[in-house]
This record gives structure tokens, sequence and C-alpha cells, in this order.
């Protein structure tokens, strides 16, 4: 299969491209790190790469939080709009499969059980209780603790930050390109993934790369909040592999299918940061009990649907895992 990646010079996309070669398919590197030329918002572009192609492989987006709302349009234009370009270009030239770069940002919290209520949707966290130390979402009907859970692809989407709106937004744009034209789109809904050649220093990566590239300059890594929000740290390897197990996968036309896409094996940010600072040998993480309003407190999703349907699993292990991060090369960006 010749499969266009967007964005395969990237973090996750060149492993991606990386896997699909091991696996006896053709990827053809589409980043706009190749400079202008290769914006997948440029409709001209775009439409000189799909010829003979079988398959598109969507990695390029703009991610991580961002600095504040002035990122808003600079998220839209590269995650949305690029998008569209891309799928505009596709039903022209008849490319009929389609596997997205999704995220599980789009659930905005997690799954949550009252002792009394059952299953609740907490609203999001106020900044007076953020900076009261009140970190832990409380029941929206008795404002009594809850339980965190994992959260399945049919759960209600709540995208909390300018971020996850567009990952939102670019799963509605590929399920009606594939109703109107009969083709099948994937979105994988990755969660926190981590590995080698993740960028550095650059307020866009994610927790992971913040503590390494804290570590490498020999400073303790800064952990917000209290450092007990929970999330899954899936390898990029293991997030290349689901890129294959999709695109090898037979869709129903016409249709979106969302997968979760994560280790199965959540951990704390506290836990990470402490097993990446041994690994590494550095200074202990640091609880500095700070916060960004658009993080969300507990997100662990259960990906068995993926295993279940495509025959993946995670094969790298949170401490092995950690400790090949802890030695690995970084990017610059």
């Amino acid at each position: 299969m010749r499969v266009l990646v967007t964005g395969g010079a990237g973090f996750i996309g060149s492993h991606v491209v990386e896997s699909l070669r091991a696996h006896g398919h053709e990827p053809v590197v589409y980043d706009i790190s190749d400079g202008p030329a290769s914006d997948v918002r440029d409709p001209d572009a775009i439409r000189a790469a799909l010829p003979g192609v079988d398959a598109v492989c969507h990695q390029a987006a703009m991610v991580g939080l961002g600095v504040d709302f002035s990122d808003a349009a600079d998220y839209v234009s590269h995650n949305d709009l690029g998008t569209a370009v891309l799928l505009t270009a596709m039903a022209e030239a008849g490319v009929r499969r389609l596997v997205l770069a999704g995220s599980m940002v789009v659930y905005g919290e997690g799954r949550y059980s009252c002792e009394w209520h059952g299953v609740v949707r907490p609203g999001p966290r106020s900044v007076a209780a953020l900076e009261s130390g009140r970190f832990e979402p409380l029941c929206p009907v008795c404002g009594e603790d809850l339980s965190p859970g994992l959260v399945a692809e049919d759960a209600p989407v709540d995208p909390r930050n300018v971020y996850a709106t567009t990952k939102l937004t670019q799963e509605h744009l590929a399920a009606a390109w594939a109703r109107t034209t009969g083709g099948s789109a994937i979105s994988l809904r990755y969660h926190n993934v981590y590995g080698p050649g993740m960028p550095r220093d650059t307020p866009y990566a994610g927790v992971a790369s913040f503590f390494r590239s804290a570590l490498a300059r020999g400073e303790s890594p800064r952990v917000y909040e209290d450092g007990h929000q929970r999330r899954d740290f899936v390898h990029v390897r293991d997030v290349a592999s689901a890129n294959v197990a999709a695109l090898e996968a037979n869709p129903t036309p016409g249709t979106l299918t969302a997968y979760n896409t994560g280790s199965g094996d959540p951990h704390t940010v506290g836990e990470m940061a402490r097993a990446l600072a041994a690994a590494y040998g550095g200074p202990d993480p640091v609880i500095t009990g700070e916060f960004r309003l658009g993080d969300v407190r507990h997100i662990t999703a259960d990906s068995s649907r993926l295993r279940a349907e495509l025959g993946w699993k995670a094969e790298v292990g949170f401490e092995e895992g950690m400790r090949e991060f802890a030695r690995a090369e970084m990017r610059s960006a």
C-alpha cells in the first residue's frame, strides 16, 4: 500500500513511516519541515502529492495546550483548515482511506462515579478551587468525592481547550468526508505519547518532554498540581503500530470509527516524573501546586476496542519505556 503520511518527519509521523516500511508498505513523507510547498493547507501542493496514493495517514497538526488563547487562530488554521484542504483533495483524487491522529483530549475530564449518584460528569474546575489546592473534581449533584475510571469511545465528548476543540473538529470533518465520498476513516485517539525523537524545550510538547528536557538541563522536573493526576503514557512505537493496524483494517465505508489508543496501564504524572528522573539519574521531581486552567484532572481510556477489533496491543511497558526515554535522543522542535 502506498501511504501519504502528513507530518511524516515529525515525532509520531517518523515512527509511523518506519513502521509502515517494516510492514512492507510504501510511505510517502509529506511534512512542512520541507518548506511551504509541503503545507497541508496548500491545495495545489497536497493535490500534487496524492496521485498513486492508496491511503492517507494524517499526523500533521499543531499539538499541545499552547501558551494562551492567542494561539487559537494558529490551531484552527493548522489542524482544521489543514484537514479540510486535505480531505477536499482526497475527495477529488479518489483516495478513500484515511487514518487520523486523534486525541483523548476530546473527552475533557475522564469517567467518574459517585458513591451515591453513579456515573456523573463534573464540569470544568474553577480557578478558585485550583488556587486553593482543591484539584479533584467533585460530584456535581452532592459535592462528594468521585472515583475516576476508564472512558469508552461512546462517552460524550467535552473538549476543554482550543487544541481539544480542533481535534474534535478534525473528526467531524473526516466523518463528513467519509459520508459524502463513501470513504472510510479511523481516528486513533492517542493518549500521552512519549519516546525517542520527542521534541524538547517547546511550550507545545507533552509533559514527558517537559520533564526530560528539565533533566537534561540538570534541573528537577516540575510537576503541576499535586502530581496525582492520572494519565496513560503510551510509547510512540506502539502508537506507530496502531496506525499500521488501522491502515490495514477494513472499516465500514462511509463512516468514521474512533479507537482509544493507550497502553492500558495508567500512572500518575508524579509517578512518571519519578520513574524518568530515576532512570536518568537526575534530581527528584518537585511538586509545585501550579496549574494550567485548560488541563483536566484524570483522563484514562479503555483501549480494549482497538485490541479486539484490530488485533493491536501495546508492547512497551511503562518501566522499560521510561528507561529508554531517559537516554533517548530528542529533537529540537
